[in-house]
């Protein structure tokens, strides 16, 4: 298996998890996609093995854990409100603010990245729920975080300050990598007048939710190349108790509810300790940076775009299981993002017939095809149609001829 397939397969998995109370990827949302446990070079799965999952919220079965600890917060998916109204029909919310809802989704923002909280949650998608903890702590300018399943796989994401360890039980193995110091396993992108043409911001409602009164916001795309939200933002924290990733017609593909939730002064140092007994693991390393072009260096760009998308980032990525570094670009609309990684076929793979292949689960959709002689392949949490389209139009160019003087 390739390592580009290694990677969907991961992804597919994991990628909502790694950016479970957002949107990865991100100016976050920008980098979104390219959590490494999705290269794990351990897992077998192929994209046509991915199982179409049609089941909904409000048939998703509630996980059976003890809230006795949990302060105040009762609330499971069976309470869930139906999810088949449309983003496009929800009326808006009078104010006299026209900027209240952009305003209310960067105090979220704010939030979630600058407070202290430990909080456990629902996970729903496609079909399943899972219940997981998350920790965040900002402490003399360092970010801490710990995002671990409860049940399940127990795996389980630890940040401090640039440093990611992914552990990984079911796969005896950990990987770790480097992030940005201001990214963050959470939060949600900022909102600015790109963002305002391709979605429709609303403040939708204002209700109560785990003994809370919250904002409802509603995100909605204007075309079918992107997914929605719709937020429940508690008045007095700011903090999103509920959260749904919406397809345009205002069906769920994605719900996190919030069972308990603080927001603790201090959080020990021990509160970001893996529980994972590593002995016999296998520990790999993610390296990440900057292209090194060289005269015979592609310089891939896609030639067309969906509307709104650019390239944010482009870098050179040697995946666990590769010998060679993998082109890695990132497109962004400033909400959703799409990860393209470009891989040299070997000789003896450019010999078969290249077959395009696709898999979705949950929110999470990939496309893997092949040209000229480089395994393409675009993950993201948007739409099936905008990674096929993202990786269709990929192209390489050949770099400006070099001149060689003699002395």
């Amino acid at each position: 298996m390739s390592t580009s397939e290694r990677f969907i397969a991961l992804t597919l998995a994991w990628a909502v998890a790694g950016a479970a109370l957002a949107g990865e990827a991100s100016p976050e949302r920008t980098p979104a996609h390219k959590t490494s446990l999705e290269s794990a070079p351990a897992h077998k799965t192929s994209l046509d093995q991915a199982p179409a999952h049609k089941t909904s919220p409000e048939s998703a079965p509630a996980h059976k854990t003890s809230l006795d600890q949990a302060p105040a917060h009762k609330t499971s998916l069976e309470s869930a409100p139906a999810h088949k109204t449309s983003l496009d029909q929800a009326p808006a919310h009078k104010t006299s603010l026209e900027s209240a809802p952009a305003h209310w989704l960067e105090r979220m923002n704010r939030a979630l990245t600058t407070r202290n909280y430990d909080g456990t949650f629902s996970h729903w998608h496609g079909g399943r729920v899972e219940m997981l903890r998350i920790i965040h702590r900002v402490q003399d300018g360092t970010v801490s975080e710990r995002l671990a399943s409860l049940d399940g796989s127990g795996r389980e994401f630890i940040r401090a300050g640039p440093s990611l360890t992914c552990y990984l039980p079911d796969k005896r193995t950990v990987l770790v990598e480097q992030r940005p110091p201001q990214e963050s396993l959470v939060g949600f992108p900022a909102v600015n007048d790109q963002t305002a043409s391709f979605y429709d911001i609303r403040e939708v409602n204002r209700t109560r939710l785990n003994r809370r009164n919250t904002h409802v916001i509603t995100v909605s795309p204007k075309d079918e190349y992107r997914y929605g939200y719709r937020l429940w933002i508690d008045d007095s924290t700011a903090m999103p108790l509920k959260t749904q990733l919406c397809d345009r017609r205002g069906h769920v593909i994605e719900q996190i509810v919030f069972a308990s939730l603080t927001l603790p002064a201090h959080i020990p140092d021990s509160a970001f300790k893996s529980d994972v007994s590593t002995a016999g693991f296998q520990w790999l390393r993610n390296e990440s940076g900057p292209p090194a072009p060289t005269a015979a260096t592609l310089a891939w760009n896609a030639m067309r775009l969906p509307p709104g998308f650019r390239m944010a980032a482009r870098s050179a990525q040697t995946l666990p299981g590769s010998a060679d570094p993998v082109d890695h670009l990132v497109f962004t609309d400033g909400l959703a993002s799409v990860s393209v990684f470009v891989e040299a076929q070997r000789r003896e793979q450019a010999d078969q017939p290249a077959v395009p292949e696709s898999a979705a689960l949950g929110s999470s959709s990939a496309f893997s095809t092949v040209i000229d002689g480089h395994k393409i392949t675009a993950v993201g949490e948007v739409p099936p149609d905008t990674v096929r389209f993202i990786a269709s139009q990929l192209k390489a160019e050949e770099p400006p001829a070099v001149s060689s003087r003699r002395h």
